[in-house]
């Protein structure tokens, strides 16, 4: 039974053992979940079980990390063929509103003729849309509506405006998203391609001897077995660490979406190098909270002030993001795509830079885009230059810099 939905799990590479499997079928069999069910039932009848009720039972007895949820929801979704992922999505207008029917596409010099509003003038006019729109819009320039030019709505292009029922970003141009999304953990257990990332983070190191005695000293040996005539004195020192602090901030989810791949194969060599590492996640910018978990990152966020105040100015800081993004995310007051800060990313980006002096930027964005993105050279601006490719090269000179 389920011996299929077993394999898939595994194929996807979650840790799921036989005994987990057969708990789970004997949690079916005593009717743990189910409205229709009664204890003892053998199989998963047509109707005693809603899919939901499966999902959450299957998840919680077979995964027991958090950061494998994602790999499940997709194991689970690839099984049960049409089910939908799993997300916590706010639905404030009409479906139907967002119903894609076409996908504009324009030329650059159709591009080039729409004008784009201002910050006030945009969220003023977003005001407006929403007390006078009553009916769907499809192809206009002024309505909420898909496929037109309008600054408001889904699958079309306008050069700044506000992105409503979208799955992901065609033209990286929206200044805020209406949709409330749940970006998935930078996976810590991705083999690493390639050492040389390895190689490139040993270059900031400070070793200390720490824990207890279990590495042998082989020069200390010799030279005691040599002063006893002969007789075997085996001397042990405790382990060598890297006793560099490490606080890394990695941005998540949107546009990072297409760098996971190499992010993960950092994360995972930074992992291992740092014996003294914290991490948090942002999305575009730093604002007041950050989060450690993606699948809680509203409802368990970590105050950016309290970071600031917990680790010492020792901690070499270090930011990971392509850092494209509106210019209004790091210069304007509110200007977050998710929700309104109070306060500007840049006054956000400035304490933390100064509350921890040897920082760096490890963009994964390729360097020779970097004069075309504005929202990358005002970023370079507030970080005095200190901005590296995630290339080796730039690895190299971001921990040469940091280890001055």
């Amino acid at each position: 039974m389920l011996i299929d939905f077993f394999y898939t799990l595994r194929s996807a590479r979650l840790p799921v053992s036989v005994k987990e499997y057969l708990m789970l079928l004997e949690a079916l069999q005593a009717g743990v979940v189910g409205p229709n069910s009664e204890p003892g039932d053998d199989e998963l009848g047509e109707g005693a079980y809603s899919l939901d009720d499966f999902y959450y039972l299957s998840r919680t007895i077979l995964v027991k990390d958090e950061k494998h949820y994602d790999k499940f929801d997709r194991a689970f979704a690839a099984y049960f063929k049409g089910i939908e992922m799993r997300a916590d999505f706010t639905q404030d207008l009409p479906l139907e509103w967002l119903r894609k029917n076409l996908e504009l596409e324009l030329s650059p010099e159709e591009k080039a003729k729409i004008e784009k509003m201002g910050w006030d003038e945009l969220m003023e006019t977003l005001k407006k849309r929403f007390e006078e729109q009553k009916e769907r819009h499809e192809g206009g320039s002024k309505w909420i509506g898909t496929g037109g030019t309008s600054p408001f709505g889904a699958n079309g292009f306008n050069p700044q405006g506000i992105r409503i029922g979208q799955q992901k970003g065609r033209n990286k141009s929206a200044v805020k998203v209406w949709d409330q999304r749940a970006y998935k953990d930078y996976d810590d257990t991705q083999e690493l391609g390639t050492r040389n990332i390895k190689v490139a983070l040993r270059r900031l190191r400070k070793f200390a001897r720490e824990g207890h005695v279990e590495e042998l000293d082989l020069d200390s040996t010799i030279r005691s077995t040599a002063a006893n005539a002969g007789w075997l004195d085996i001397k042990m020192v405790p382990e060598r660490h890297n006793n560099v602090k490490v606080l890394l901030l990695m941005d998540v989810g949107g546009t990072m979406d297409e760098h996971i791949g190499r992010v993960e194969e950092m994360f995972s060599a930074v992992k291992s190098e740092f014996k003294h590492l914290e991490f948090y996640y942002f999305h575009n910018c730093v604002y007041d909270f950050m989060w450690k978990n993606n699948r809680r990152r509203f409802s368990e966020k970590f105050a950016t002030w309290d970071i600031i105040r917990k680790y010492n100015r020792d901690y070499k800081l270090i930011f990971v993001g392509d850092a494209t993004m509106s210019p209004y995310e790091i210069l304007q007051p509110g200007g977050s795509v998710e929700y309104n800060n109070e306060e500007s990313g840049a006054e956000w980006m400035q304490r933390l830079t100064h509350a921890f002096p040897k920082f760096v930027w490890i963009n994964p964005e390729p360097q020779g885009v970097w004069q075309y993105r504005q929202s990358i050279s005002v970023m370079q601006q507030l970080l005095s230059q200190r901005m590296f490719a995630l290339t080796l090269r730039g690895l190299e000179d971001a921990m040469r810099l940091l280890s001055k």
